[in-house]
């Protein structure tokens, strides 16, 4: 398989683990999230790219319920996706191997792209909060920050789980076995680059785990 996808929660280590296996297999690595700012000359779907950022952060978790903030994932993703779908398909046109990742690939979008792929739910709350400490997704202090993890960790993920598997995606939180799932799912593009894959996944697996350490 020429083509593979990573989805799930935010900070759960979707573009590390794309970025490694791409270049250790020669495919190239696509972060369908940057696509968002492409979207924003075009006024209707401008307000659905910065949506959460136009928000009031702190008003936004006291006022919005799991269930909601999930419909306002699934509503941005929603009306993005035409756009990020005709790029995947120009790119899998133009039959270069890739691996694509981001967070607006839902388990209920990812279904009709063709090819195969999984979702990572994250290692830890303490993982996530980490990560998103050092790299925010949207809150400025580290009182919403933690909020932000919690709700990813906590609510976005078991609504993953409970989505990919409805659509036979698999999922993880481990990322050694994300990792040699993900080459599985390419080993067409192994083959081809003649790479040995026990050597790969335990190359790969311990740099993922060192950084995740760190």
């Amino acid at each position: 398989m020429k083509y593979a996808f990573i989805g799930g929660i935010p900070a759960s280590g979707k573009s590390y683990l794309a970025d490694k296996v791409a270049k250790a297999i020669g495919a190239i690595h696509v972060d369908v999230d940057l696509w968002r700012e492409g979207v924003k000359n075009d006024p209707p779907l401008k307000q659905w790219a910065d949506f959460f950022w136009n928000k009031n952060e702190e008003k936004y978790w006291r006022v919005t319920s799991c269930e909601k903030h999930w419909e306002n994932v699934k509503r941005q993703s929603g009306v993005l996706w035409p756009k990020i779908a005709g790029k995947i398909a120009a790119i899998v046109k133009s039959q270069k191997p890739a691996i694509f990742e981001g967070v607006n690939i839902l388990p209920h979008l990812a279904k009709d792209l063709g090819f195969p792929g999984i979702f990572l739910l994250g290692e830890s709350f303490q993982v996530i909060f980490k990560r998103n400490k050092r790299d925010p997704r949207w809150g400025q202090t580290e009182k919403l920050q933690r909020k932000e993890s919690e709700i990813f960790y906590k609510c976005e993920g078991p609504i993953y789980q409970k989505e990919a598997r409805k659509y036979g995606f698999k999922t993880f939180r481990s990322p050694i076995e994300a990792e040699k799932e993900l080459l599985r799912l390419m080993r067409c593009v192994m083959s081809k680059k003649k790479i040995s894959l026990p050597d790969k996944i335990i190359n790969i697996s311990e740099e993922i785990v060192m950084n995740i350490v760190k």
